[in-house]
């Protein structure tokens, strides 16, 4: 559907704007040498603005902090910028509709290569642009079949489970003694085995609700995802996928819904906010969830010294060497379409949003991890244990799930799998949820690709 569209806009677009510009991303690229040497490094702010900047803004809860850095950039340089924020959930058609005028976005958000293969000739190549030089890493960054950088992974986040260690302590356990799944399920089942003198249970809810249900049919998901994806050497998105890796699935998800309080028939209506409040409250010791819950979790009273994040384990061979998993869905992009000035004054926005010691403090306050080498440190302690593990030589999860086709209707489909599984966990019920994920797949592929 997106690609008639592009093709509807660039016959609009021809008329209305000037063109100037003109499937593999690639996870282990480094920035290159001409792209550390900032071949297109910004003159410094001259009293004559030329060009002009409108930032189509992918995350709402970034608009504050986008519009003061905008208004802050134009007292400091003349050029005018202005940023629109997509409401959520809205941003794919809000960006269809503002491509098409003649004033359109000169930055814009590509969240996955299918994102890509819609916008590739609306995207200018970075390769050798100044803020691609400034990147510590390119593994977060959009590649299109030719090998160009067609958008820059800006911020990238990070789950696994979090983990109150405090209460692990009382339990009598430490983060050293969890490695693997193996002692993930020793340490979980002996806390939920005691979980009446103790006062507290292992997990919290696994809700299935809709405000929750992401956190597996996604985030979860992943997990079988990456290692399949891994051994085949997948860097596109893949017509049919295998069940692999999906017994591994099973096994984390009995002990989510096993080693928990929660009632395992009910997980259907079970909230967000109820898995958070149990978790907060001290009512759990393990949480699933991501670097976004480390503001929420310290204005709820916790501190970081009781917060810590681990690995997803699943009992995967030689996970003990796994990291958290990282990655992203925002990528900048500047329009190709546009006139060279506004390229330029876009090029020269992102570099100084990423190099200014003002700016870059309020983007890694506001988005959490930003790759770039001028980012201070975060004080949010889930990117510090993500960092501490790459140190370590830990390899990081990717986000495979970002080449679920049909994303919405693929992660319905197997939420509705995983509730009558949970339900009532036989074996009959989880063929459901492996045809879920390997026939869905299948399915959502070919009615996105015909």
């Amino acid at each position: 559907m997106k690609k008639l569209i592009a093709m509807l806009l660039a016959l609009v677009m021809v008329f209305g704007l000037t063109a100037c510009g003109g499937n593999t991303a690639d996870e282990s690229k480094t920035p290159t040498a001409a792209q550390n040497a900032g071949e297109t490094t910004p003159a410094a702010a001259s009293s004559t603005a030329e060009g002009r900047v409108y930032y189509l803004n992918f995350k709402p809860e970034a608009d504050e902090a986008m519009q003061e850095l905008a208004s802050l950039y134009t007292e400091q340089t003349g050029v005018p910028v202005k940023v629109v924020t997509a409401a959520s959930g809205t941003y794919s058609d809000t960006l269809t509709a503002e491509m098409a005028k003649s004033e359109a976005p000169t930055i814009y958000n590509i969240g996955n290569m299918a994102g890509l293969r819609d916008w590739d000739e609306y995207a200018l190549d970075l390769t050798n642009s100044a803020v691609a030089g400034e990147l510590t890493t390119n593994d977060f960054n959009l590649y299109n079949d030719a090998g160009e950088l067609k958008a820059i992974g800006h911020c990238y986040e990070t789950f696994g489970i979090i983990v109150n260690t405090t209460l692990l302590e009382q339990a009598g356990y430490t983060l050293a003694d969890i490695t693997n799944f193996e002692t993930l399920k020793a340490v979980a089942d002996d806390i939920h085995s005691r979980s009446g003198e103790l006062g507290f249970d292992a997990f919290s809810a696994s809700g299935l609700d809709s405000s929750s249900s992401w956190r597996f049919s996604g985030h979860l998901a992943n997990m079988p995802l990456y290692y399949q994806f891994r051994d085949d050497g997948v860097t596109e998105q893949p017509a049919t996928i295998t069940d692999a890796y999906l017994d591994n699935f099973r096994s984390i998800w009995d002990l989510y819904i096993t080693d928990t309080a929660a009632d395992a028939k009910t997980l259907s209506t079970s909230t967000s906010d109820e898995s958070k409040a149990q978790f907060t409250e001290g009512q759990a010791v393990f949480y699933q969830n991501g670097t976004w819950e480390y503001a929420g979790l310290i204005e709820a009273g916790m501190t970081d010294d009781q917060l810590a994040m681990i690995p997803i384990y699943c009992g995967v061979e030689g996970e003990e060497n796994s990291g958290l998993c990282s990655g992203t869905e925002n990528c900048w992009a500047v329009n190709s379409q546009v006139s060279e000035a506004d390229q330029k004054a876009s090029l020269d926005f992102l570099y100084w949003l990423v190099t200014d010691e003002v700016a870059a403090q309020k983007m890694m306050d506001t988005l959490g991890a930003i790759p770039f080498k001028a980012a201070p440190k975060s004080e949010n302690v889930f990117v510090v244990d993500g960092d501490e593990l790459l140190a370590e030589g830990k390899y990081a999860v990717t986000w495979a799930f970002n080449y679920t086709p049909n994303v919405d209707s693929f992660r319905a489909t197997l939420v509705t799998a995983l509730t009558k599984y949970s339900s009532d966990p036989t074996d009959a019920n989880w063929a459901d949820v492996v045809s879920a994920f390997v026939d869905g797949w299948a399915i959502e592929y070919a009615t996105v690709n015909g």
